[in-house]
């Protein structure tokens, strides 16, 4: 990189105030710091795009290599049950020979039975009773009929 010493940015200023003049320089100055701000930002996203891709390299080269090494698990289980049920339907005469691969079994599924009636009716009928709790639900109609006064009282 451009080795910048304390004497060649005198040299630089002392030639910008020169060129530009005194009343234009915080300007330039304010323009020039801003414009490298935006480069050296720029430079750090581009670092950082490829410190990302090359993690991502590596990530999916190491997902390779643990499939591979899960597919080899799995093909010598294979191998040593097929081993063990050729011994097995070799021993077993009397009955044919059945496959013995598992099938999972998934548990069923059952509600939490939360259910507010039943904290409802876990309060005593007395106590509503006493704090005149509403047990049942009543219309509008029906509400202003029950407090109506009757006609011949």
């Amino acid at each position: 990189m451009i080795d910048l010493g304390i004497s060649k940015m005198a040299l630089i200023g002392a030639v910008a105030l020169v060129v530009i003049g005194p009343e234009k320089l915080p300007r330039v100055a304010r323009t020039v710091g801003t414009l490298l701000g935006k480069a050296q930002r720029y430079v750090n996203d581009v670092k950082a795009e490829v410190n990302r891709s090359m993690e991502l390299d590596e990530l999916r080269k190491m997902k390779d290599s643990v499939e591979g090494a899960a597919r080899d698990v799995e093909q010598s289980i294979r191998d040593g049950a097929q081993d063990v049920h050729n011994d097995l339907s070799g021993l077993d005469t009397v009955t044919p020979a059945t496959s013995y691969e598992a099938t999972p079994v998934y548990p069923v599924y059952r509600h939490p039975k939360k259910n507010w009636r039943l904290k409802q009716g876990a309060v005593p009928h007395w106590y509503k009773a006493r704090n005149k709790v509403r047990s049942r639900a009543q219309s509008g109609a029906a509400r202003v009929a029950r407090h109506r006064p009757r006609p011949g009282a």
